[in-house]
């Protein structure tokens, strides 16, 4: 038997606050270190861009937790760059002793400096973009994100051994300025709960949320972002209760990097018919979230751009049936799965796909069911892993016979 794979994962936070994209890299470590893989993260304390305090978390110091090693380096003081000098510096003078690294970010200082470490030392290394290719999001700052792009993320692009895309959708859209690339299209890992909606109960909700249930609960559990499409959603609520459909909405979720956006969300709820029909939980995880999730009838999510969608393949897990926009983009698996419904990115279509989730039960259990089935199928953790591992070793080989 030889030795076992080594693996670098480096992601500018994991901090809760950053959402999903960041926090899965704990779940893949998690599920590499199961199969044997020895796997180090390097990342930094940063825990959001104002306001908040750093991780409270031993730096450059080895972190051990589920078979994994966590290695946290200060956040330079401009914490929204998420900048760590030290961690790179670290990196410089330890890159190999790794067999492959495996970057999450572009556009991102650290993630750059370290691709272009990487390169310059001869570590192999993968790159995920974490949807900041789609041509959505590339119009945020255009011109800055071209000059970045031109002058530093083109050369990394060039030089990965491939670019780790979470859906066929995601590769087919993202811009590669001019370089050719090997894609790697695998996707994002859920945790899958012991039982299904029919087993064992989550924790019952908190009676704090005074959420009814006597009607179905339509749950958002995601940032309180612009592109997750609030300007389709809630005009769509709203002409749903106008029209007599019963439902109560949970909206689940914050964004600590604009606040502002959040309480305008609030603001035009609470403002609106929608007031008594709708629980706003904030921010929730562990069994908050898992109860929410075990609670709920549907699932909507109407993104205007999202490379993957972690919350829909937890809702799916969870065995609720999803009804999302047609950019998000695992809507073909979806659709091909029967595991919820597919709108377009207009508030009519959405509201037809909402009023028919909410209407029909019988219809809501069975793609339930195959929510569950299919995410159990391809985002388990275990066999994303497995994926991974093969790429690995692939990029490993080629690097030995070259």
């Amino acid at each position: 038997m030889g030795q076992p794979l080594r693996i670098l994962q480096i992601v500018p936070s994991i901090s809760l606050v950053y959402g999903g994209p960041s926090q899965m890299v704990l779940g893949l470590s998690a599920a590499l270190a199961d199969a044997g893989v020895e796997v180090t993260i390097l990342t930094t304390d940063a825990n959001g861009d104002t306001g908040q305090l750093p991780l409270d978390v031993p730096l450059d110091h080895p972190v051990w937790q589920d078979g994994y090693q966590i290695r946290y380096f200060r956040c330079s003081p401009f914490r929204r760059y998420k900048f760590s000098r030290h961690l790179l510096s670290w990196l410089a003078h330890h890159a190999n002793g790794f067999d492959i690294a495996h970057i999450h970010a572009l556009f991102s200082p650290v993630s750059t400096v370290a691709a272009t470490i990487a390169r310059r030392q001869g570590l192999p290394y993968i790159l995920r973009p974490l949807g900041t290719l789609d041509p959505a999001d590339l119009r945020k700052k255009r011109y800055l994100k071209q000059g970045y792009a031109a002058l530093l993320e083109k050369p990394n692009l060039a030089g990965a051994a491939a670019i780790h895309f979470t859906s066929l959708q995601e590769a087919q859209v993202s811009e590669r300025f001019g370089v050719t690339t090997t894609d790697l299209v695998i996707p994002l890992g859920v945790r899958l709960p012991e039982q299904g909606k029919d087993g064992k109960a989550a924790a019952p909700l908190p009676h704090r949320w005074g959420i009814p249930s006597d009607r179905p609960l339509l749950l958002f559990l995601s940032r309180i972002d612009p592109k997750k499409g609030f300007d389709l959603l809630l005009p769509a609520l709203e002409q749903l209760l106008a029209e007599g459909v019963r439902f109560h909405f949970v909206l689940a979720g914050a964004n600590p990097q604009d606040p502002a956006y959040e309480r305008q969300i609030g603001n035009r709820i609470q403002t609106s018919a929608l007031a008594p029909h709708t629980t706003i939980t904030g921010f929730v995880t562990g069994a908050a979230k898992a109860s929410l999730l075990q609670a709920a009838d549907v699932f909507v999510l109407p993104s205007y751009y999202e490379n993957f969608g972690i919350a829909v393949a937890e809702a799916m897990a969870a065995g609720v049936p999803v009804v999302i926009s047609d950019q998000v983009h695992i809507c073909g698996e979806i659709e091909q799965a029967k595991a919820g419904w597919v709108a377009t990115c207009d508030a009519a279509a959405l509201t037809t796909a909402l009023r028919t989730a909410l209407q029909n039960p019988e219809e809501r259990q069975y793609r339930g069911l195959q929510a569950h089935t299919h995410a159990a199928t391809h985002y388990s953790w275990e066999a994303i892993a497995q994926q991974m591992i093969h790429a690995y070793q692939q990029i490993v080989q080629t690097r030995i016979r070259t």
